[in-house]
Order: C-alpha cells, then sequence, then structure tokens
C-alpha cells in the first residue's frame, strides 16, 4: 500500500484532510471571480489583462496535472499531499500580499502548478485507502460532492471576503484550510511507495502531455474570446493537436509511460472520464453565465449572487452522499451516468425561459435544484467508476486524468459556449447559450448510456485497487 493506517477508523479522519485538499483547489478556481473588480481597481491593471488573474490558474493547473499524478505514483501520495499544499499555501500568501498585476499572476500560476500535484495526491489518497464497497459508496458521496460544489462555495466565500474584508483574504484564506491539513497529513500518513521496479519519469511524455494540454486549454480560452477563425487560436490548437498525438505515440512504445494507454482505452473509464468532462461543461455554463445574468441583469451584488448558488451546492452535498453510498451499489453507473445529464438537460430548459423580470423562486431555484442533481449522479459515481480497479501504481496517474477531464471539459465549454453566445444580444444570448447547453447534457447522457455496458460497469466498481505482489 501507499501507506498504512493503525485502524479503520482513521479512515474518516483522512477523508476530512483530503477533502479539506481537495477544497481548497476548487475554490480557487471561482473564489476571485467575484473580486475581480476589486482586484482591478487596488493594482489597476486593464480589462484586457483581467482574465489572466483566472486562466493563469487554469493553465499551470490544467497542463500539469497528468505530470502531477505521475509524480505522485512515483514519490508517494504524501510527500506528493503534503508538497502541494505547503506549496500551495506559500503562492496564496504572495498572491494576497501582491503589490502589482505581474505579481499576482505570477502567485496564481505557482498555485495552479502546485494544485496539479495537490489533486491528484488527494483523489489516489481516497482510492486506496477505501476499498470496500459500502465504504468506498460513502467515501466517494462525500469527496464528490467537496469537488462539485467547492466552486459555488468558492463564488458565495469570495463575494463575502471582498465584502467584509478585501480582495486579498479571497487568497489568504487558502492558509487557514492549508495550515491543519499539513498537520493532519502528516500526523495520520505514513510515506511508502509501491512503483514498478525500475520506473521512472516519462519526461518526453511529460513534456508533450504538458504542452499539448497547455495549448489545448490556451487554444480554447482563445477561441471563446477571439474566435475559432483566429489565427492564433487556429494554431495554438492545431500545435496542441501535433502534441498530444505525439504524446499518443511516446506513450504506446515507451516501457514506463507517464500514462499507461489502457487506463483511457478502457471504455468504462473512458465513458466516466467523458461523464465528467460533459459535467463540468453544464457546471461551467451555470456559474458564468449564471452569475452575469444575477448581477447585470437582476443587478445582485457578489454576496447575494453567491447566496443565490447556495442551493445548487447544498443539493449536491445531499445528492452525492446518497447516490454513492445507497444507489450506485444497487443500480451502477450506467443508471445514474445516464439520469445525471437528463436532469441537467431539464435544468438548462429552465433557465432558457429566464426574462429580465424572471424571479428567483420560480425560475432560477428549480433549475439549480435539477443541475444540483445532475451533478450529484454524476460526479462522484464517475470519480469511483474511473478509479476502480486500477493498480495502486497507477492510481496517482488515473486520478489526474479525472481532474484533466474536468478541466479540458470547462475550457472547452467556455469556448463553445462563448462563441455561441456572441452570436446574440440581451436576454437572448442567454437563452441560447442555456438551450444548446441543454442539447449538449442529452448527448451525455446518450453517450454514457451506449459505453456504460452494465455488467462491466458494475464489476469495475466493485474491484478494488489491484495490489502489487510483496516482492516487487
Amino acid at each position: 500500500m501507499f501507506y498504512r493506517l493503525t485502524g479503520s477508523a482513521k479512515q474518516w479522519p483522512v477523508l476530512a484532510m483530503i477533502s479539506t485538499a481537495q477544497l481548497m483547489v476548487v475554490l480557487d478556481i471561482s473564489i476571485v471571480n467575484v473580486a475581480l473588480p476589486s482586484m482591478q481597481s487596488d493594482l489597476g491593471f486593464t480589462n484586457a489583462s483581467r482574465e489572466w488573474v483566472v486562466t493563469s490558474y487554469a493553465l499551470a493547473f490544467g497542463s500539469l496535472l497528468l505530470l502531477g499524478g505521475r509524480l505522485t505514483d512515483l514519490f508517494g501520495p504524501k510527500r506528493s499531499l503534503l508538497t502541494g499544499l505547503v506549496g500551495f499555501a506559500a503562492a496564496s500568501a504572495l498572491g494576497g500580499a501582491a503589490q502589482s498585476f505581474g505579481m499576482l499572476v505570477i502567485a496564481r500560476t505557482i498555485q495552479g502548478s502546485f494544485g496539479a500535484l495537490l489533486a491528484p495526491a488527494a483523489l489516489a489518497l481516497l482510492t486506496t485507502t477505501f476499498t470496500g464497497a459500502v465504504e468506498r459508496g460513502k467515501a466517494f458521496g462525500i469527496f464528490g460532492a467537496v469537488a462539485v460544489s467547492g466552486s459555488s462555495i468558492g463564488l458565495l466565500l469570495g463575494g463575502g471576503l471582498t465584502e467584509v474584508l478585501s480582495w486579498r483574504w479571497t487568497l489568504y484564506v487558502n492558509l487557514a484550510f492549508a495550515v491543519p491539513t499539513v498537520v493532519a497529513g502528516a500526523m495520520l500518513l505514513t510515506h511508502s511507495v509501491r512503483s514498478r521496479r525500475g520506473a521512472r519519469l516519462d519526461l518526453a511524455g511529460a513534456a508533450t502531455a504538458s504542452s499539448g494540454l497547455f495549448l489545448l486549454i490556451l487554444g480554447l480560452s482563445n477561441a471563446g474570446r477571439d474566435g475559432w477563425t483566429d489565427v492564433r487560436t487556429a494554431g495554438t490548437l492545431f500545435a496542441a493537436i501535433v502534441l498530444l498525438g505525439g504524446f499518443v505515440l511516446i506513450e504506446s512504445r515507451t516501457e514506463s509511460p507517464l500514462l499507461p494507454l489502457h487506463i483511457l482505452a478502457d471504455r468504462i473509464r473512458g465513458g466516466s472520464y467523458l461523464a465528467i468532462g460533459f459535467n463540468s461543461l453544464g457546471l461551467f455554463a451555470v456559474f458564468l453565465f449564471l452569475t452575469y445574468y444575477l448581477q447585470d441583469v437582476r443587478g445582485l451584488s457578489p454576496l447575494a449572487t453567491g447566496l443565490a448558488f447556495l442551493p445548487l451546492a447544498l443539493t449536491i452535498v445531499v445528492v452525492a452522499k446518497t447516490v454513492t453510498g445507497r444507489l450506485l451499489p444497487r443500480f451502477g453507473p450506467r443508471v445514474l451516468l445516464t439520469v445525471g445529464p437528463i436532469c441537467g438537460a431539464l435544468g438548462m430548459l429552465w433557465l432558457a425561459q429566464l426574462t429580465p423580470a424572471s424571479g428567483y423562486a420560480g425560475h432560477v431555484l428549480p433549475a439549480m435544484v435539477l443541475i444540483g442533481l445532475a451533478a450529484g449522479f454524476t460526479v462522484a459515481p464517475a470519480m469511483s467508476t474511473a478509479t476502480s480497479g486500477v493498480a495502486e501504481q497507477d492510481a496517482g496517474i488515473a486520478s489526474a486524468t479525472v481532474n484533466a477531464a474536468q478541466q479540458v471539459g470547462g475550457a472547452f465549454g467556455l469556448a463553445v459556449l462563448g462563441t455561441v453566445a456572441a452570436t446574440a444580444t440581451g436576454i437572448q444570448a442567454y437563452t441560447l447559450v442555456f438551450h444548446v447547453t441543454a442539447a449538449v447534457y442529452v448527448g451525455a447522457a446518450a453517450i454514457c448510456w451506449s459505453l456504460l455496458r452494465p455488467r462491466l460497469a458494475d464489476r469495475l466498481h466493485a474491484a478494488p485497487a489491484v495490489p502489487i505482489p510483496a516482492d516487487e
């Protein structure tokens, strides 16, 4: 095993620790969004530069995830988790103290880099700690709820901290999460590594994967702003495709691949990764465009906007815990990963009926609940299925692929939906985006139903991580 606990009772403190670490990573994807106007006023940067406060974090995080996952496998999740926590906290302190735009962007980039090490380590620890079907379901329900609801919690926390204190506390708050988590990790976990004999870091694979993912996320970000036909956008996406194609070729020939291709080739895991990506696309659409609607059309303050998203987060928490603990063992992932996107489609169709005079209780709240159901039915079961049956020496990279699917899905969604929104004006832009997202959800339901064959998916879900013989 990667580490040993002295008793099963310590599993739940470990779950609390790694869930806190995951919450910190997810929070920082959204917590600064509502603080951007205050940051801009204080540091004096332009509207054109503003997006880099968010994009720098996403680029570093998304492009380094696979490398972070393999480093977790090679050096052990305890070292990776604690290193990621310390580095993330230090970068947060640097960002909170930033006196210039450049210093802030550098801090956000460092945050994303350490987050790419921290997130796979947390999920790998979860995968190898909880192997029994019942305990695994409960644990993934809690962890999945944190992973998905963290963005909406970030909006609420970011709005509150910005209004009550200042934008700097949207970064300083990470210290309150990181310090106790480091202490708990040092006490609860024992370092131990079980990697393949003679395993080494695949440098060529790491270089092509990291640069390819970087250019892919950058190209998608540019497409949402400048359009798909822009020369820079097209060139960046073409280079990304070439590099990622080279990565696949390298992985098929090397003895110690960064990402063993059999992890992706399995149709059950592949379906789970796609489900996570599609769900991320839908959630990003809600967080971005519904935030714009609530603030720009309805005139809500940042704090009120964050509170408006609270029912979404609460629905995810309740549903995810129930689904993985009770429904997943009974119905299997195929049913849940199909029902989830259908709920998402219904929620988006509800939002598509919004007008400038629409009330929150009758038009926004029901859609929030439906989209919360979609995320609750999808993410925790998909995470569990995507990491089930994976050998322990590959737990980190399998976990990293889950996070990569979330990042690419979100980036692709923002690019496509940003393009869609640009074709209309006023409230029609919002309704068009929500209609398109509903169609994407329907497609996701069809894909998951066709890929996730019932018996095979149930077998994979129930399979524990494969141990390595002691003599290896």
